[in-house]
């Protein structure tokens, strides 16, 4: 089988392709913008493989995008490229709705019009599988409450609200042309190769070089946790295996609240590498105004997707987070290359002004 990958060099996307070429005898072609957080350093152990193909192509140039179609002919599409962190889409959220919805749907008609040119055994093998978040359907009631795949849509943020309304897009093209799609909705992910703008990487690297840790308000916040290494063998079971016009949560059962998981990583840095003047890295933690919209608690009931394709997360999140404050602290090299330009003056606009006085 053949895979086409949009968003490959991406945190997920890479983890994904990894995955498939390590455990599988599938190809995977993977088409990739390379903006900032883009990174071919995290598929270096794939880029050798003849099963590998790379194309940089974004996903919005629909000339380029259907030239990938005919030129790799691909079995089934997995789309992963988005612009994916909310501080950016609340000051810059153009790119979100460039990439998320009009990319989606530039994607989304190039697939149907190579889907209707096949033959009818690889025309009924197709899939369009669709990998979206539960920052869709917005901040959840009560403390025992849970996303499930009929949740009603409130999204909270510019890259929920453009994550939303690729998700109808999708269902729209099922119902509408018959296109053969699945959507996945999941919980955050962390892990190794993670570019670090997000919290678990920023408080790894913050720490290392003894750097503010910022939190959010209180960090009461709750997020569910998911290693990206699970998320990317329940993506692969689902385009493989799920059934066609169905959407499946992905969730790692780890609900934590962020001032937890940084006390988790402080903790863990104070073992694995212990500052040199012998002070907790909890010392460094400083709470910065919280964001706009902030929702409060996400958390995904991962049930339909245990019980449907047998898919459980491997990893809890004490394994998981140890794993990852581990490759953080052994890959040195990859975190130099990517600190580099795009993550400084990321880093510098969003933090430095917001740092509580």
């Amino acid at each position: 089988m053949k895979i086409l990958i949009t968003g490959g060099a991406g945190f997920i996307g890479s983890a994904v392709i990894r995955h498939i070429i390590r455990n599988t005898g599938d190809r995977v072609v993977n088409i990739d913008k390379l903006t900032y957080a883009g990174n071919l350093e995290s598929l270096a152990e794939t880029s050798e493989s003849p099963r590998y193909a790379f194309e940089q192509v974004d996903i919005c140039d629909r000339v380029e995008v259907e030239r990938v179609f005919r030129d790799h002919q691909p079995d089934v599409v997995m789309h992963l490229a988005a612009e994916s962190h909310v501080d950016r889409s609340i000051d810059g959220p153009a790119a979100f709705i460039e990439t998320n919805i009009v990319g989606t749907y530039a994607l989304l008609e190039a697939a149907r019009q190579y889907w209707q040119g096949l033959d009818e055994a690889r025309k009924s093998a197709f899939r369009f599988h669709h990998i979206s978040t539960d920052e869709v359907y917005g901040d959840l009631d009560g403390p025992e409450d849970l996303f499930t795949e009929t949740t009603s849509y409130d999204p909270s943020s510019p890259y929920s609200a453009s994550k939303a309304s690729s998700d109808h897009l999708v269902r729209a093209w099922h119902r509408t042309y018959g296109l053969p799609t699945l959507i996945t909705n999941c919980s955050n992910n962390y892990g190794p190769y993670h570019f670090p703008e997000k919290l678990i990487p920023l408080i790894i690297l913050n720490a290392l070089e003894s750097k503010p840790l910022p939190v959010y308000g209180k960090g009461n916040q709750v997020r569910d946790w998911l290693y990206v290494e699970d998320h990317a063998r329940a993506l692969y079971k689902v385009v493989t295996a799920g059934k066609v016009g169905e959407t499946y949560n992905i969730g790692g059962y780890n609900e934590k609240q962020n001032i937890e998981v940084v006390h988790t990583l402080c903790d863990l840095l104070d073992e694995l590498s212990p500052s040199p003047g012998g002070r907790s890295y909890r010392t460094l933690i400083v709470h910065v105004e919280d964001r706009p919209g902030h929702d409060l608690r996400y958390a995904i009931d991962a049930s339909k997707i245990q019980h449907e394709l047998d898919w459980v997360p491997e990893e809890t999140f004490e394994s998981g987070i140890r794993k990852t404050v581990e490759w953080y602290l052994n890959n040195p090299e990859w975190v130099t290359h990517v600190k580099c330009g795009a993550y400084q003056q990321w880093l510098e606009k969003n933090y430095s002004v917001r740092t509580a006085q």
